[in-house]
């Protein structure tokens, strides 16, 4: 049998698709945010405008996350030295989680090598102690959830999304007696939109279900503290659980949740993803309490963040280009056909100098392909004049309605 065949086969099949994906080496110029130097296969290198970033407001190169990593090598050196359990605690580590328990008005909260790790970790450990719940989740919710959900095997009901009435209608079939989960994001990352929070709150009490809720894409960047959307709606005491990350907003890179002391300490004793993992480095964990700090207090980059996506929905709408009108800081630009999506921004960044990945199938449906576009609280107006003339020129021109529109 020739492995290496099947493996080629399988990848040929992605390339003649056009979902075949490709990496982009970008050089990141601190301080210039959001240029960067792409280093191109032949070897040439210029500078481009990041247009895909989850630096949504240039934490990743504030002085004050950087001071406080340079002074956590410095004092503490590089590495964790072990997982938590294993000399890998650091002070550094319950002084980031009693941030972030105050920031959610938790009582605890766990830090975890990533966002996903945090996701699966959570809700695995957490479906396995309450013995096959019943769990309700959106449609559109994210892999790492439901790679959650797979490993903590249970009964699992999947509601349209945002569609509180669909869920409602879920939870009035299930047993009472049963334990449940309802868990969602609060920004949908590949939509843009915004889920009804206190709606399915109150549905959660209704029917005694436990709500776990994923704010990767809203921690730092909504309410008065950058808790979220939950805290923007000061809806935290309705909600169980809360998951988030560093890796976004807060320019760094991690996950954590934050809960009650009881389901915390659950998860930290029983959660493989996070007991065998190695900690997180004494720096990233410096990094991202300096950052959730500054947030507490700072309103300048969540309020440049969020003008400037209202600029941008203004130039796509004045253009008639199709974004999906979601109210968050997040604009999805479909094209609707992979190859497509894969010409126009291979064309942008040739031409243009202007990097953004395309998003095709499987993380969204075939015929929704489409550019996540972020304007973060470090692009200036003219980048935001520059990008929406080119992609207006580009529609145009190679008639890219015509692909959306079945026309």
């Amino acid at each position: 049998m020739d492995y290496n065949q099947i493996f080629n086969t399988r990848l040929e099949d992605l390339r003649e698709e056009g979902r075949y994906r490709t990496f982009a080496p970008l050089e990141r110029l601190c301080g210039d945010f959001p240029k960067a130097i792409y280093h191109a296969p032949d070897g040439s290198s210029k500078t481009v405008t990041i247009w895909c970033s989850n630096d949504y407001l240039g934490m990743g190169q504030n002085k004050v996350v950087l001071n406080a990593m340079k002074k956590a090598i410095d004092d503490h050196g590089a590495g964790a030295g072990g997982t938590r359990n294993i000399s890998g605690t650091q002070k550094l580590h319950v002084d980031l989680e009693n941030s972030l328990a105050n920031l959610h008005q938790k009582e605890a909260a766990l830090t975890f090598s990533s966002g996903y790790v945090a996701n699966e970790g959570s809700l695995s450990t957490i479906i396995k102690l309450l013995d096959n719940p019943i769990v309700f989740s959106d449609a559109l919710n994210h892999a790492s959830m439901i790679h959650g959900m797979k490993s903590g095997p249970c009964e699992k009901y999947i509601f349209r999304h945002n569609d509180v009435t669909h869920l409602e209608n879920l939870l009035k079939q299930a047993d009472p007696k049963r334990a449940k989960i309802i868990a969602f994001e609060s920004v949908y990352s590949m939509e843009g939109d915004i889920a009804p929070i206190k709606e399915i709150c109150a549905l959660a009490k209704e029917y005694n279900a436990l709500t776990y809720l994923d704010e990767v894409h809203a921690v730092g960047l909504y309410g008065a503290h950058g808790g979220g959307i939950a805290e923007q709606r000061d809806l935290l005491n309705q909600v169980d659980i809360i998951e988030g990350t560093f890796g976004k907003a807060y320019g760094l890179m991690g996950g954590f949740i934050t809960g009650s002391k009881s389901v915390i300490d659950a998860v930290r004793s029983f959660a493989s993803g996070f007991i065998f993992t190695t900690s997180l480095p004494p720096a990233l964990l410096a990094g991202a309490l300096a950052s959730v700090e500054y947030l507490k207090t700072s309103e300048i980059e969540r309020a440049r963040a969020h003008s400037n996506a209202k600029y941008l929905k203004q130039k796509l709408e004045g253009n008639n280009l199709p974004y999906l009108k979601g109210n968050s800081h997040i604009v999805p630009l479909i094209v609707g056909d992979a190859k497509c999506c894969k010409a126009v921004t291979d064309i942008l960044l040739r031409d243009h100098n202007i990097y953004v990945q395309p998003i095709n199938y499987p993380t969204v449906p075939k015929g929704t392909e489409r550019m996540r576009l972020t304007a973060t609280a470090a692009h200036r107006i003219e980048d935001i004049d520059k990008m929406v003339d080119v992609l207006a020129t580009l529609y145009q021109e190679h008639d890219i309605l015509s692909l959306k529109t079945g026309s």
